[in-house]
């Protein structure tokens, strides 16, 4: 008897997220997931989903509810609707060891308020109250001000995705993006795991630093918005649990 092989974890990131190393964060319903709602927009979807899976997901989203789908394209079923879609890049870091920075401070509850304030002025990407659960995120201080950050964001088996990377406008052109960047990796290095990124297409500048750095164009893919049908049959679906 043969089996087929699984695909690979980054083919479909959310989804081997809330399957692995971040199970403790999902809220499920049959085989979709999602993150909570004050942590990440991302979700989990297999990749052979059919009505019933879609139906699972209106009723985690619920009536009208929006969600974003990780670098996957599925065909919308009757009553869903895009609402954005970004085309982006995967990259990946087989190649970058990373290397730790003495100024590079840990970052924690205490300091969501300034890392949302930067990330609202900088706007790198979807980051939230409690974006900062989901991995190490490190920053630097300048007179006490956080003027750049990076940490952890998607955790595929095996990878950590590197995301929220973002400096100050103030004090661009100093390579702080690229150190922290580099302490990032370091820390998934530490672990035995494999740093990768996402990001948008449009966004050349980033991508040009992140070749230099060592990292690889694995594939181009597309972000999504979706919003699920207003009324529908998921909505009466048995309740969310959180595994």
């Amino acid at each position: 008897m043969t089996t087929t092989p699984a695909p690979p974890p980054l083919d479909n990131p959310g989804h081997s997220s809330l399957n692995g190393p971040h199970a403790h964060f999902a809220e499920r319903r049959g085989r979709v997931a999602r993150y909570p709602v004050d942590v990440s927009p991302w979700l989990a979807l297999p990749d052979d989903a059919g009505p019933g899976d879609w139906a699972d997901l209106a009723a985690l989203a619920g009536p009208g509810g929006e969600l974003a789908l990780a670098a996957i394209d599925p065909a919308l079923p009757p009553g869903w609707e895009a609402t954005f879609s970004i085309p982006g890049v995967q990259m990946t870091g087989e190649a970058v060891q990373g290397a730790h920075d003495e100024e590079a401070v840990r970052l924690g509850p205490a300091d969501v308020p300034e890392m949302l304030d930067l990330v609202a002025r900088t706007r790198p990407g979807p980051f939230l109250d409690r974006t900062h659960e989901l991995g190490t995120y490190l920053g630097i201080r300048r007179e006490g001000v956080l003027v750049a950050m990076a940490g952890e964001r998607l955790h595929p088996p095996g990878w950590t995705e590197i995301s929220a990377v973002c400096t100050d406008p103030a004090h661009r052109g100093q390579g702080l993006a690229r150190r922290l960047v580099d302490a990032v990796a370091a820390g998934i290095r530490d672990r035995g795991e494999i740093p990768c990124l996402h990001g948008s297409a449009s966004n050349t500048g980033a991508i040009r630093l992140y070749e230099q750095m060592g990292f690889v164009l694995r594939r181009t893919t597309v972000f999504r918005g979706v919003r699920a049908p207003a009324a529908g049959p998921g909505a009466t679906r048995t309740p969310t649990t959180t595994g």
